[in-house]
């Protein structure tokens, strides 16, 4: 179960609670679900109580309670705990990782692309800067992930290296003097996503582009827009120090290990395997496709990308057999969580407009 499909039970739960006569109150119309904080348990933890308290004339607690055992009921939950002042801890069954690494070998790179923000029309505007207007590029196709409909522009002609190194992309170019609707830097704005946002992030201090095209955005796009970007050859570097190598090389292997396989007469199959850490980080995939979306935030998909290769590199020598070991059910269910981990972030580096090599 996805954080996108969890959601949407939970939003069940309340509706067949109001339905019930147990609550009485307006369906919000989103949940939002996430990992854990401080003090709670299981895979996921959602605030929904607290935010139909009020509306119901009841203790967050209490509204918690209500919704439990309807939850408990849902397909795919194994165990839901209330902490706190009423946050709801929902722990999923043994089969439910199963589920997300056959969804997301289903979805490839797609996976985490959604119509969050179908019906928006958004327009961009970028100062004729190149971080600013790669910033842009990634923005449009996070936006355009989730269903909004997007006009890119920028407040002057685009370099010719810019496009042609950098691989930008807009749709238009936009009269500096004309005022936009919202101006709020980009990545600062925790409201919904408006009609028009200006993309100001904190200009690059020096020329990227003799970094190339891959290693020049992720210098750009990994920094919070409000951060000073790094432009140094430590983005070119092959060892586990940059974090880019550490993505790159981490898909690079799970494509290997997907054509050794055939080599060996075996391909993947999703099972139980015990890889909390890297499960979590698939499943939070679309929320956090979603986050970076709607706040503008290139950088978070960027930091995403670092966990999902972090977690996914323990498990990379226990996927192939040994020696003259057979070929078993856990090397099968290995072997697909490696080949949906290498998925998810080839299709995260794609929509910051990076290269993910099957060679390293």
């Amino acid at each position: 179960m996805t954080p996108v499909e969890l959601s949407r039970t939970v939003l069940h739960a309340v509706r067949r609670a109001v339905d019930e006569g147990e609550l009485s109150v307006a369906l919000p119309e989103r949940v939002l679900v996430a990992p854990p904080g401080p003090g709670g348990c299981g895979d996921y933890s959602t605030n929904v109580a607290l935010q139909l308290a009020r509306p119901a004339g009841l203790p967050a607690r209490k509204v918690a309670e209500v919704l439990r055992p309807y939850l408990l009921g849902a397909g795919g939950i194994g165990d839901v705990v209330v902490t706190g002042p009423g946050f709801l801890n929902i722990g999923l069954r043994g089969t439910a990782p199963v589920g997300l690494v056959r969804e997301v070998l289903r979805r490839g790179l797609r996976y985490g692309h959604g119509d969050a923000l179908a019906g928006q029309a958004v327009r961009l505007n970028a100062a004729h800067e190149v971080r600013a207007v790669v910033q842009l590029d990634a923005v449009a196709r996070l936006l355009r992930s989730q269903g909004a409909l997007v006009h890119a522009g920028c407040a002057g002609p685009i370099e010719a290296a810019w496009e042609s190194v950098l691989g930008v992309r807009v749709d238009g170019v936009r009269d500096p003097a004309t005022p936009t609707h919202h101006d709020s830097p980009a990545g600062t704005d925790t409201g919904p996503v408006p009609a028009g946002i200006d993309i100001r992030p904190v200009p690059a201090p020096a020329d990227p582009l003799p970094l190339g095209r891959d290693a020049a955005r992720w210098a750009l796009l990994r920094p919070a827009p409000h951060d000073r970007p790094r432009l140094g050859d430590e983005h070119l570097v092959q060892r586990e120090s940059n974090p880019l190598f550490r993505v790159r090389y981490a898909h690079a292997r799970s494509r290997g290990l997907v054509r050794n396989a055939a080599d060996l007469g075996f391909g993947s199959e999703p099972g139980p395997v015990e890889a909390r850490a890297l499960l979590q980080s698939l499943a939070d995939h679309p929320r956090v496709l979603v986050g970076a979306a709607t706040h503008r935030a290139p950088d978070r998909l960027a930091r995403h990308l670092v966990t999902v290769a972090d977690a996914l590199l323990p498990l990379l020598p226990a996927v192939l057999p040994l020696g003259d070991e057979k070929p078993s059910a856990a090397h099968r269910a290995r072997l697909a969580l490696a080949e949906a981990a290498g998925t998810v972030l080839a299709g995260g580096l794609s929509l910051l407009g990076i290269d993910a090599p099957d060679h390293l």
